[in-house]
This record gives structure tokens, sequence and C-alpha cells, in this order.
């Protein structure tokens, strides 16, 4: 993703009208909009794809799952699986090293199917929770993401050497999660789950406050340059949201045999 110098203001800071400031407010609010709007149309395209998934590969009796359909057994029981599991990972890193590269139109339509390709990976969660906790859980990353996101976004103080931190973090959350998928380690699942929380929790409110500040600079550069990081500014609070609720879930979610 295109990294700008977030301690140059391009004329921001120090020695603006207060109409100029007026005016980049009004144009800080609308960018921010822009990225949540990004970004719940991006939960959007999650949750459709996961549920229509869902519905296409389990057999349902009197509300409960009886048997996978051939579709489901091929996505869910068979090698597939893992490339499904790990096909999110491979378009993250794509979108990592074609980001410069891409036009504001290209990285949307990226984003979107980055999007459903996420939705086919989470509809496993359906198989093993139930509807209801799901959603009692959706709800609680919801209100838990909305207040740190807009900490991020009113504090005052400079998070970056926390965020630098907790990015560090983050890549070893990645590699240990990685090797577990082959151990299958419940404890270690249960500790990373925990310390994922925290990690995610903290990145909501570090991205808001990068995404708030590199506006002042891709602003500088055109619109064009304006709308990519917006789209990029979405897929980062996306991850965030995505990472914590999944977390939750497995910490607090009602399991189906249970």
């Amino acid at each position: 993703m295109t990294n700008f110098d977030r301690n140059t203001s391009f004329g921001y800071r120090g020695g603006v009208s207060r109409t100029g400031a007026a005016e980049i407010d009004e144009g800080l609010r609308a960018y921010m909009v822009g990225v949540y709007n990004h970004m719940v149309l991006g939960l959007g395209v999650t949750g459709f794809v996961a549920l229509g998934t869902y519905m296409l590969a389990v057999v349902k009796e009197g509300g409960r799952q009886v048997a996978l359909t051939p579709f489901g057994h091929m996505l869910y029981a068979t090698p597939l699986k893992y490339v499904v599991m790990l096909a999110p990972l491979a378009f993250v890193l794509f979108l990592g090293f074609r980001a410069e590269r891409m036009s504001a139109a290209t990285a949307r339509n990226v984003f979107l199917a980055f999007s459903a390709v996420m939705g086919l990976s989470m509809s496993t969660i359906m198989l093993v929770f139930t509807g209801a906790s799901i959603a009692k859980v959706f709800f609680i990353t919801s209100a838990a993401f909305a207040g740190l996101s807009l900490y991020g976004y009113l504090t005052k103080r400079d998070l970056s050497a926390f965020g630098s931190f907790l990015v560090m973090g983050l890549w070893g959350l990645v590699i240990a999660s990685l090797v577990n998928l082959f151990f299958q380690s419940s404890a270690l699942q249960f500790g990373l789950s925990i310390l994922s929380v925290f990690i995610f929790a903290g990145l909501t409110a570090w991205d808001t406050q990068s995404i708030k500040d590199g506006y002042y600079q891709s602003a500088a550069y055109g619109s064009e340059v304006a709308q990519k990081q917006s789209v990029f500014g979405a897929l980062s609070l996306y991850l965030d949201f995505i990472n914590m609720f999944q977390s939750l879930l497995y910490l607090f979610g009602d399991r189906n045999n249970d």
C-alpha cells in the first residue's frame, strides 16, 4: 500500500486560514464516511456470500444440520478446504504488492472480490457456531469496533509507536496461527484468540488514526489517490473487524454440538 509520510501535513498544520481549515475538515469528514461505507459494503458482501455458501453446503432437517451436500463435501471435507482457508491471505498479499499500480476503481473491485472470498472462507463458522451466538458476537464486535475507531479518530495522542509494536505482534500471531492449522491445538488456539482480540482492538484505533492522518497527504496528490487510499483504509479496518469478530466468536460463541 502507498506509504505517505505521516509527519508531513502539506500545509494543513501551521498557518492555514479559518476557511481553509473548514474546507479540509469537510473533506476529511467525507473521506472518512467513504472509508466506512467501503468497509460496511465489504462486510455485507462477506456476510451474503458466507450465508449463501452455507445454505448450498448443508442439508438441514428440523432446523438441525444433518449432512453435507456434494458441494459442501467438496468445500469442507477435501483438500480444497485449505485453498479456501488460505485464499484471503493470498488476496491481501496481492493487494500489498500491486497497490502502487492499481487505479482506484481496480482497488475497489479487488477489495469486493476479496470480501467475497473471505465470505466463502468464513462460511465454516456457521457449521460450528449457532446462528444466535454469531449474531450476538457480531453486535458485540460492532460496538467495540465503533468505540475503538472513534477513539483513534478523536485522540490527540500519537499512536504510531504503539502501532508498530502491534504490527510486530500481528506477524507473530499470523505465523503461530498458520502453524496451528496443522497441530490443531485447542489450548494454543484459545491463547491466540485472546491475544488476537487485544492486537486487533489496538490496531483498530491505530489504523483509524493512520487513515485520518493519511487523508491530508493523499488529498494533495489528487482525487484518484485519495479514492484509492480510501479503499485501502477500508480494507485495513475491515480486517481489524473480521479478525476481532472471529476471535471473540471462538471465545464466547455457542457451538452447535454443545
